[in-house]
């Protein structure tokens, strides 16, 4: 991880965080086709785009030498079903005009993270990490208890996003080459599914029209090209630039979400993201206060001795 974010990385990341919040208009233009379809495409399309910069870049035969090692591919065909999953509920969202609990979803990430590290690391938290945690718990009562709906979708998405990074964690392999096994991974599965929809006339793909055949084919551009800004940027940018540049993204979605496709954002709405958002400044405020370097005690100034006096010369 570099020491200091360089222009060009801290460009890289914007952007990657500003097409990532911008999906939901694309997505939208998709209403009509059932959103696992969306997904598969996704993924088909994906491994596309991204095989062909791993083989610009000469990288493939690296890859394959990776992957020799077989508990990196069961790790890697994991975190492959966890983004799929993910991929298809932020899909589900968009095109159900949802994208205000997807939103929702991204921001309580960082908790979720926090959950996961306490649950299956066993590590110890402080009492302000306690208190964001807790403001996070809150906020998912509020809305559950207010709305008279669970928040699935948030949790959903939020959740999976974590698992998938704790996971991909204990992967040693790069972001970009990381994304390309996991697509090539789950294309045997999704060029079954194609194969299987079109045999039983169930596909949209090739069977409604060339506008929404180009669609699906550029729902692979669409998830590829932040995906390499982002690998990119992680190159160039320090982990704690990365994480304060997450937010872009689902503030970008909310705005779309209200004042793009007019969704709610009512009292409640204020309410739970108050909460998530108290409790993100909290863990900001605790990593700065952790990372702050411990002043040195002052040096005790030592007396300092009066040069001897010199006794005057005695006459003879």
């Amino acid at each position: 991880m570099p020491q200091q974010d360089t222009r060009a990385g801290l460009l890289y990341g914007v952007g990657a965080y500003t097409l990532w919040g911008l999906s939901p208009l694309y997505w939208h233009l998709l209403i009509g086709i059932p959103h696992w379809e969306i997904t598969v495409h996704r993924v088909i399309w994906c491994a596309v785009a991204v095989g062909i910069v791993i083989g610009l870049t000469g990288r493939l035969a690296n890859i394959i030498e990776l992957l020799r090692d077989k508990r990196l591919l069961v790790t890697l065909m994991v975190t492959g079903i966890l983004i799929a999953f993910n991929w298809g509920v932020m899909v589900w969202a968009a095109v159900n005009e949802q994208i205000v609990q997807a939103a929702f979803g991204y921001f309580i990430n960082p908790l979720a993270n926090i959950a996961l590290g306490v649950l299956l690391l066993g590590e110890k938290l402080s009492v302000l990490r306690w208190v964001a945690v807790a403001l996070g718990v809150a906020a998912v009562v509020v809305q559950t208890l207010a709305l008279g709906a669970f928040p699935f979708i948030a949790l959903a998405l939020g959740l999976s996003f974590s698992f998938y990074g704790y996971f991909r964690k204990t992967a040693n392999i790069g972001g970009l080459d990381g994304v390309f096994v996991e697509a090539m991974l789950l294309l045997p599965f999704g060029l079954f599914l194609v194969v299987y929809w079109q045999a039983n006339s169930q596909a949209t793909f090739l069977n409604e029209n060339p506008y929404t055949d180009i669609l699906l084919i550029l729902c692979g551009p669409v998830t590829a090209v932040p995906l390499i800004l982002f690998s990119t940027a992680a190159k160039q940018v320090r982990l704690s630039t990365l994480g304060f540049l997450q937010y872009i993204g689902p503030t970008i979605g909310l705005v779309v979400a209200v004042y793009v496709f007019g969704e709610e954002f009512a009292l409640v709405h204020t309410m739970t993201f108050g909460c998530v958002w108290g409790a993100l400044l909290l863990l900001a405020f605790d990593r700065k206060r952790r990372l702050k370097p411990p002043q040195a005690p002052p040096r005790k100034s030592l007396p300092q001795k009066s040069p001897p006096q010199k006794s005057p010369p005695q006459k003879s």
